[in-house]
């Protein structure tokens, strides 16, 4: 299992997030709190968007530890983004350790994330990249059941890039969800697959938390919103807190909670989606499957 955060909000350092929290990304990447590895080091990358460019996003990977690299150091101190996804890696059995196998994946405007695994996905690969559309099949550069559930949902959406809204990407979520679970059904594979995946165009995120196997919670996630996000010089850091009927400015959703004020984060049920809308709401619905 991995880590990961997203975050969508007012403009800040991504150093903000990735290294002066208590429990900052980069922490997780070597002493993660939440899993019984503590280590995530085979590779870690973020993702941001400089919308008065263009919608692609911005993306920045590598195979080198989180811990260890100067390039990320200099860059979270420097550049400051309103959407951001990051994520350091802990590559699953047999899964070679290579930048295109690094997340965030990218493509178009889309950014994409997964903290999980897909049971047995040998069983399964070929039955899935023969469902895909040519695009989709043509745009996987690597070997991860990760980037492969990528492409699954992209091939899922009905709407053009350009027209996808909140709705549409979280129907595609599930339905991406669905795919594969009817997939690992088929070939007979009982043990549990962990898919919390996270998708967002810039504007519009989508997190989810899954286990398909019934009893079994998911991978940790959380979420916390208020006014703000802000680190001060002292290293303290803390969401400045609005009420839940409020309207929030700024929403990270985590592996783990960024900061040890466990009032500032709610947990995202099990077998749940939360979805970030562009006005800083957030919408927790179950997964029906």
């Amino acid at each position: 299992m991995c880590r990961f955060l997203t975050y969508a909000g007012k403009p800040l350092l991504l150093a903000d997030l990735l290294y002066r929290p208590a429990n900052s990304l980069i922490m997780q990447s070597h002493h993660a709190r939440e899993r019984e590895e503590p280590l995530n080091g085979d590779g870690f990358g973020v993702g941001w968007y400089v919308p008065e460019i263009d919608p692609a996003p911005c993306v920045q990977r590598s195979v080198t530890p989180a811990w260890s690299n100067r390039n990320l150091q200099d860059l979270a101190n420097k550049t400051r983004a309103a959407h951001l996804f990051a994520h350091v890696r802990a590559a699953s059995p047999g899964m070679a350790v290579t930048e295109v196998n690094v997340h965030p994946f990218a493509y178009d405007r889309f950014l994409w994330m997964h903290n999980g695994s897909v049971a047995d996905f040998h069983r399964i690969r070929r039955r899935l990249r023969d469902s895909l559309k040519d695009e989709f099949y043509n745009m996987i550069q690597g070997t991860t059941d990760s980037e492969h559930a990528f492409a699954l949902f992209l091939n899922s959406l009905r709407t053009p890039f350009n027209e996808t809204g909140a709705a549409e990407m979280r129907r595609a979520l599930v339905e991406t969800i669905a795919r594969l679970s009817e997939m690992t059904r088929a070939e007979g594979i009982t043990t549990p697959s962990f898919y919390n995946f996270a998708v967002t165009d810039g504007e519009t995120a989508v997190i989810s938390r899954y286990c398909s196997a019934e009893g079994i919670k998911g991978a940790s996630l959380h979420f916390s919103r208020g006014s703000r996000f802000e680190c001060l010089p002292d290293g303290v850091c803390d969401m400045h807190s609005v009420a839940q009927e409020q309207a929030a400015e700024s929403v990270i959703v985590a592996s783990e909670r960024l900061t040890d004020d466990e009032t500032d984060w709610l947990d995202v049920p099990d077998n749940h989606t939360i979805t970030v809308f562009p006005d800083y709401h957030v919408e927790l619905e179950r997964i029906p499957l």
